[in-house]
Formats: structure tokens, sequence, C-alpha cells
């Protein structure tokens, strides 16, 4: 049987899950420049410069959305175990830090600061160093084993887990993002509160279901074999 060895599994377990956090923050920061790449001169003057560059921001909001979705995907097939998976988290990370930097570099020349983008480049820095050591030649095989993939990846209880982080982390986005995105006394972070909440709700279910059906099929088979020995003695 093709098996991952434990201290892999946990490793694995933690670089993907950090994946699925810096995919989260850079949809939520893509999504998010939205509002001033719609309507710069809305937010004060603190944002009116970037009026004259509202083309570039808006391309910053395909290229940065897009890097997200991106990196859930990746999240996805890695969790399966699929071949390319790693790949494709590169692309995400990679593109994510060169769009983020270029983003941070453009908004400080502009307004004379840059965040929150900061935190979403460091936070996809870490992530995209982790990968690169994880993927290196003393690792190999972690992300993409040679081969049929492993029968016992965790994917489910990796899944089930990375949702349920996911789920928090957008309930919690409009406080997150609270000290920088408030203008005027409003949080626009906390703007669309059934999105937020539905989507984070819907992850943390999601994530729960999945664990109670993983703990279900645990307590059958081994009830399962416990009936099998039991029968097993009583017909010898």
């Amino acid at each position: 049987m093709n098996t991952y060895p434990k201290q892999w599994r946990f490793m694995r377990g933690i670089a993907i899950v950090m994946l699925a956090v810096t995919a989260l923050f850079t949809l939520a920061s893509g999504l998010g420049t939205s509002c001033v790449a719609i309507n710069p001169t809305g937010f004060g003057p603190s944002m009116a410069p970037l009026a004259r560059y509202q083309w570039l921001y808006g391309l910053f909001v395909v290229i940065t959305t897009l890097l997200g979705v991106i990196g859930g995907v990746a999240v996805v097939q890695l969790i399966r175990g699929r071949r390319g998976a790693y790949r494709l988290a590169l692309i995400a990370l990679g593109g994510g830090v060169v769009i983020g930097v270029i983003h941070m570099l453009v908004s400080r020349a502009l307004r004379g600061k840059s965040m929150p983008v900061d935190v979403v480049v460091y936070i996809t820095l870490l992530t995209l160093a982790v990968f690169l050591v994880l993927g290196g030649r003393k690792w190999r095989g972690m992300f993409e084993p040679q081969g049929t993939p492993p029968t016992d990846s965790g994917g489910p209880l990796l899944a089930a887990l990375t949702l349920i982080i996911g789920g928090v982390l957008t309930l919690n986005l409009p406080h997150l993002m609270a000290a920088t995105h408030t203008w005027n006394g409003i949080n626009w972070a906390a703007s669309f509160p059934p999105l937020t909440l539905g989507m984070g709700l819907g992850q943390i279910a999601m994530g729960l279901s999945m664990l109670g059906w993983r703990v279900l099929r645990q307590l059958r088979d081994k009830r399962l074999l416990t009936e099998g020995r039991v029968s097993t003695v009583s017909s010898s």
C-alpha cells in the first residue's frame, strides 16, 4: 500500500492549510481593491490620487482575484494528490508576490502607504518559502508522489480543517480589515454582512459535516472489524 510517512502528512497538511489561508486573503484583497478601482474619489483625499491610475487598479482587481482562485484550485488538487498541483500552487504564490509587490510600490508612491496589501504579500512570501523548502529534493514526493497517489494522504480530514479555518477567517475578515478599511467612520470591509456570514458559516458547516462523516465511518469500520473478529472466533 502506497502511504505518506507520518511526519510528511503533518508538514504537508500545514503547508496546504497555509496555502488555503493565503488564497483566501489574496481573494479578499482582489475583491477589496474593487472599491477604489471603481470609485477612487469616494473615499476621501487619501484615495483621490489613485483616480489617475484607475485602470491599473482595475488590473490589480482582476489579476489578484484570479490568483486567489488559482490558489484555491491548487488547494483542492493538493488535497486530492493530483499531479500538477504543486506547480499550480507555485504559480499562484509566485504571481501573488509579484503583483502584490507592484501593488505595494504603486500605492506607496501615490498615497504614501499600502496597507493592507503589505500583510497579504508577507503571508504569500511565507507560504511560498514553505512550499519551496518542502518541494525541494529532500522532500521530493510530498506534494506529488511518484506512482500511485497515497491511500492515506489524510485528504478528507485536511479538507475539513481547511474549510473550518477558512470559515472562521471569513467571518472575522470585517474585524481584521477594519483598521485599514474605515473611512468617515464606515468600515467598508463589513459592507456585505449577509455574504460574509453566509460564506463563513457555509464553510464551517461543510467542514464539520466532513469531520462528522469521517468519525461515523471510522466507528462503522471499527464495529465491522470487531464483529468480524467475533464471528471468526465463534466459527472456530
